[in-house]
This record gives structure tokens, C-alpha cells and sequence, in this order.
């Protein structure tokens, strides 16, 4: 084990499987010394953790709860970028996209996407920094709540 898999089982995370692709795309991509994971979603052994639009009120997904999909959506995109480098090479995280289905009354994306952001900077320290987006959008594929994308640099 490596010392990024080993920080995540400090914090009570296994790299789960690579999701199979839902379409004509690849799960994560190396181009030179980056690797772009393709939309990661929520996904809990093989099916939707979670599902429908963010918000505050009766059958919407609640922020916080949301916050902990985004979390899983870096589980995800950790277990895809670890399918094509050894994740002990990632030396930055450069830039992490999230859309979040919202309820159009919704604006707290930022805070939703904290959670995926939080736990990068959890695995990698100073090395978790990055650069971001907090996107919200109507719905997103599967009628996931989240959805992120990661970019890093490795050596």
C-alpha cells in the first residue's frame, strides 16, 4: 500500500472500483505529467448514493448530505486517476470542477463542493490546494445530486 491509500484508510476510505464507463469516454486520461478524470459521480458499489436536486425543503437533498456526495465523488475520481498512475505520484492537485443539481432557489454550491475540496486537502495536504469551480445546473446524468471533475499533476 502507498502512502495516499494508507491516508485514506486513516480517514476511513477505500478506493472503491473504477466506475465502468456510461459512454464512449474514458474514466481518466494521462497527458504528460497530468491526469484529467473524466465526471465522476456519486456512485456506492456500483449504484446512485443519492439522487435528485440540492436544496433546503421537502424532497430535496440537503446540503450537508450533498456535501458527503461530493466527498464520494473524490473517492471516485481518486480510484479513477489511481487506474492509470500509482496515486503515491500525485505531486498537486491543480483544479477541481463540481456541479451540483440544484433547486433554482439554491446558491450554496460553493459549500457543497467544499466537501469534495476539504478532503482532497485531507489526503494531500498543502498538495490538495487547487484551483475550483462550483457549478449549479438543472440535472446532471443519472439524476445524480453531484457531480466532479480532478485534474492533477504527477511526477
Amino acid at each position: 500500500m502507498g502512502r495516499v491509500t494508507d491516508r485514506l484508510g486513516e480517514l476511513g476510505l477505500e478506493l472503491p472500483p473504477v466506475a465502468p464507463p456510461a459512454g464512449s469516454y474514458q474514466p481518466a486520461v494521462r497527458d504528460g505529467d497530468h491526469v484529467w478524470t473524466s465526471g465522476q459521480l456519486p456512485m456506492v458499489d456500483g449504484a446512485m448514493a443519492h439522487t435528485g436536486q440540492v436544496g433546503e425543503g421537502d424532497g430535496l437533498v440537503a446540503p450537508a448530505d450533498a456535501q458527503a456526495l461530493a466527498r464520494t465523488c473524490v473517492v471516485n475520481a481518486l480510484a479513477a486517476i489511481g487506474s492509470v498512475v500509482d496515486l503515491d505520484d500525485i505531486v498537486q492537485v491543480v483544479k477541481l470542477v463540481g456541479f451540483v443539481s440544484s433547486d433554482p432557489s439554491f446558491t450554496g454550491q460553493p459549500g457543497v463542493i467544499n466537501g469534495a475540496s476539504d478532503l482532497l486537502g485531507e489526503v494531500f495536504g498543502d498538495a490538495g490546494l487547487h484551483a475550483r469551480s462550483a457549478v449549479g445546473v438543472a440535472v446532471l446524468p443519472l439524476d445524480a445530486s453531484v457531480e466532479v471533475e480532478v485534474v492533477v499533476r504527477v511526477r
